[in-house]
């Protein structure tokens, strides 16, 4: 499966929601709705700052990733930002690809 990294933040109204559900109920919540589109939370953290919780998600692909996307953000109450997360093999693989650029003014 891959791993995505997932950064939300809570409008008002989703922070009220939060503050009734608490912690814990919301984990459970996003962990259901992970688990519908066939993935698995693998960390759950709430933060300071711009993102009020940070995840990462095992996901079989990106369209499962999408469509738990879409109904977050459809419920109007959080706004999310999603990362794919590569493994280091991944990289060395695309690293291995032979490609050809030529740079802007070059």
């Amino acid at each position: 499966m891959a791993k995505y990294l997932i950064q939300a933040s809570y409008t008002a109204e989703g922070l009220k929601g939060l503050a009734k559900d608490k912690a814990s109920g919301r984990k459970a919540a996003v962990a259901a709705a992970v688990k519908s589109v066939k993935g698995k939370v693998d960390s759950f953290y709430f933060s300071f700052g711009t993102d009020d919780v940070v995840l990462i998600v095992d996901a079989p692909d990106n369209i499962a990733v999408a469509a738990l996307s879409l109904l977050v953000s459809a419920s109007g109450l959080v706004k999310l930002r999603t990362t794919p997360l590569l493994t280091i093999d991944e990289v060395d693989q695309a690293l291995a690809l032979p490609s050809a650029y030529r740079a802007p003014g070059s």
